[in-house]
């Protein structure tokens, strides 16, 4: 069903700050951060459909260890990832482009 992920540009800024943000808090955290969305990522190409609906049809992934969600879309060949977003974060944040 799903041959590409793509992840918008905000997308990669939420990571980027969120790698950035754990990495002042302790040496490695920042990558341990990212392989935890990285396995979200792996597991939503597995099963796009497997994560639920939160608004219209995105979806959410949320990570493990980390109070952080995946919002993506799944269109007939590709997952296109709208944002990485901290649990406690205005939800409206991901909704850009859903």
């Amino acid at each position: 069903m799903n041959d590409l992920l793509l992840v918008r540009p905000e997308a990669q800024a939420d990571l980027a700050e969120a790698q950035k943000w754990y990495e002042q808090l302790a040496a490695g955290l920042g990558h341990e951060f990212v392989e935890a969305v990285d396995d979200v990522l792996a597991s939503i190409i597995r099963n796009p459909l497997g994560f639920p609906v939160v608004r219209k049809t995105a979806r959410r992934a949320l990570t493990k260890r980390f109070p952080y969600g995946v919002f993506y879309l799944v269109e007939e060949h590709a997952v296109i990832v709208l944002a990485v977003l901290h649990q406690a974060r205005n939800p409206e944040l991901w909704s850009r482009g859903a």
